[in-house]
């Protein structure tokens, strides 16, 4: 199984703003980029916009649960960079809510494939 790691530098995260393909969601936006780093990278940010400082960690909580679920059931094909920016209604929303709106993103940004019903 592949992991996953942290983005951590300030350039990785505007690289993707900037260059990365992105896909909105009511409760997450969604940037993706290909990378060179031999696994996956994801980032997640959330501004003051969102709330106080335990609404924000609720938030990355919440989309850092639904990261798992995702990268768990699906096969991400390739090395890529994930930045994953939460939107208001992220603080309100369960793991699972927000899971599908990933995986949603990630499908119509061809990341991962549709699960066929045979």
């Amino acid at each position: 199984m592949q992991r996953y790691v942290s983005l951590n530098q300030n350039k990785d995260f505007l690289r993707l703003y900037y260059r990365g393909k992105s896909c909105a969601k009511p409760s997450v936006v969604v940037y993706a980029a290909k990378n060179r780093a031999g696994v996956c990278r994801i980032g997640i940010t959330t501004s003051k916009k969102i709330g106080n400082a335990v609404e924000r960690n609720r938030s990355r909580r919440i989309i850092k649960a639904a990261w798992q679920n995702v990268f768990r059931d699906n096969q991400i094909k390739g090395n890529w960079d994930f930045v994953f920016v939460a939107r208001n209604k992220t603080k309100f929303q369960k793991s699972t809510v927000v899971a599908n709106a990933i995986a949603d993103s990630l499908k119509e940004l061809g990341i991962i494939d549709e699960k066929r019903s045979d």
